[in-house]
């Protein structure tokens, strides 16, 4: 049955929502119903709402590894070259306006908005302590699901601070990239002027990380745009995190990565997974595990320390080449199957598609407690770095580096150059152009296996000639799903090329 933006929006989330005992606000029972329209009548309404609104953020699993997959940091995978086709095409720069995959980004992306719009469209009915609080985080969650739906597809359709209903398909218009930057810089400032700067509990969004995700809006639409007031913005925002003083790089990289590190002094937004079994291979919207994780690992795992995953993800040789000599980051990103199996000469596993010696090992499977759900490829805890402090160094860095001021730059680049070897010697001393490079050749070796790669080769216009198969003016967005064009009734047009 097709699901269209219109009815994927209504079947999932006119809410009413009811919520278990549990230590973990995202980790609660959800119901849905369309007979909403009598809910929002106490603050713990509208609190069970937010955790609607949350609960799509665990559907980034699928933003993270098709964003990799999609660069030449890694190749897909998988089980053999038919194995989850939608992936292996954005692998080969072939996607169609007909790929699963991609249908899957659009939807739940959209998906969230529409819960933060449903939270928003009534924001005015009850009023009670805290409301601005609550009202920030949706703004929040509005803002960084635009934000994907944009880096991902361009124009997009937005209704304000209201829901989509049947027939606005035909008659809203894609707004204007510009106007959907507009729109999120709106959401960010109010959530930054509004949310507390220590979460209540973890995971949820503060202003620090608005103000993160603001400098982050403003760095890449000035990227694609070459706008040196929106680097100027950038680069004041993400410096006013700096200047916080409420984040700060953790001195061993690999402690970001194992549970004890997760909710970290580092982590600015971090997207929690848990244990508890939701998803199934055929209804990836019930995900309560990291799904990305699970597909990350070695396929017939058996050995200390990781577990069994389904092969994808897989690093290339390009990218493991791209660490310097002594980079202590190297060795946690990258696990070498070979230098592996050489320590521990009991692990075996299966090779399987396309096959590097290689997997990522920042968010490869951990070896599980007895008491874990029973499909441990689809419900890994690992939670998800969405914002890391050493992103808003290097993106400060960048901004700066584009308004000539190569000092800070150089500053804010050669702080994580610092943890990543252990050392003071190995500091860049490049100005202009070189120190722009050198920047973003920090960023891939730091964000490999995070799902930045990317959209960093395309706003900085890198792309075409980094990428086997990219075709320019074509492959910088993805295609919209053929059901929503077609739905529309020609209200959209497809992306250029497809």
């Amino acid at each position: 049955m097709k699901k269209y933006l219109y009815n994927i929006i209504i079947l999932t989330v006119f809410l009413t929502i009811t919520t278990a005992c549990t230590d973990d606000f995202v980790d609660r029972d959800v119901k849905y119903s369309i007979d909403s329209e009598n809910y929002f009548n106490s603050k713990s309404e509208y609190e069970s709402a937010l955790i609607g609104a949350y609960d799509l953020l665990q559907t980034t699993f699928q933003t993270v590894l098709m964003g990799e997959i999609a660069s030449d940091n890694t190749l897909c995978g998988g089980n053999s070259p038919t194995d989850v086709p939608g992936y292996q095409q954005v692998d080969d720069m072939i996607h169609t306006p007909v790929n699963d995959q991609i249908k899957r980004v659009w939807d739940w992306m959209f998906a969230g908005v529409q819960r933060a719009n449903y939270i928003l469209e009534f924001q005015d009915k009850t009023e009670f302590e805290g409301k601005e609080q609550i009202i920030a985080e949706a703004r929040f969650l509005r803002a960084y699901f635009h934000f994907e739906l944009v880096k991902w597809f361009g124009e997009i359709p937005m209704k304000g601070d209201k829901r989509f209903v049947p027939g606005d398909e035909t008659s809203i218009p894609r707004s204007p990239v510009a106007d959907v930057y507009a729109s999120i810089y709106e959401d960010l400032i109010y959530a930054a002027a509004n949310l507390d700067p220590v979460a209540s509990q973890a995971g949820r969004a503060t202003s620090g990380a608005a103000t993160a995700l603001l400098g982050k809006a403003y760095l890449y639409e000035a990227s694609y745009t070459n706008n040196i007031e929106k680097y100027k913005l950038a680069a004041k925002k993400l410096q006013d995190v700096i200047n916080s003083g409420k984040y700060q790089l953790v001195m061993d990289f690999e402690d970001i990565w194992e549970m004890d590190g997760e909710n970290g002094i580092e982590s600015i937004f971090e997207i929690q997974y848990t244990d508890v079994q939701g998803a199934s291979y055929g209804y990836m919207q019930g995900v309560e595990g990291n799904i990305a994780v699970g597909f990350a690992g070695p396929n017939s795992y058996e050995g200390p320390f990781f577990s069994a995953g389904n092969n994808f993800n897989l690093p290339t040789q390009d990218i493991v080449d791209a660490f310097e000599e002594d980079d202590l980051r190297k060795e946690v990103t990258i696990l070498d199957m070979d230098a592996w199996v050489a320590i521990h000469p009991e692990v075996t596993y299966t090779k399987q598609n396309e096959h590097t010696g290689y997997f990522n090992r920042k968010y490869i499977p951990r070896e599980r407690s007895e008491n874990a759900a029973p499909d441990l490829k689809l419900t890994n805890p690992n939670n998800y770095r969405a914002i890391r402090y050493a992103d808003v160094l290097l993106m400060a860095a960048e901004a700066y580096s584009k308004i000539g001021e190569d000092g800070k730059a150089a500053q804010y680049l050669n702080e994580v150059r610092d943890r990543a070897f252990g050392d003071e010697d190995h500091r860049i001393t490049f100005t202009g152009d070189n120190l722009y490079n050198a920047i973003l050749a920090e960023r891939r070796v730091e964000f490999a296996g995070e799902g930045l790669r990317f959209f960093d080769l395309v706003r900085t216009g890198r792309a075409a000639q980094a990428i086997d198969g990219f075709t320019a003016n074509k492959n910088e967005l993805f295609p919209i799903p053929l059901e929503e064009i077609q739905f529309s009734n020609g209200n959209w047009d497809q992306n250029q090329g497809y």
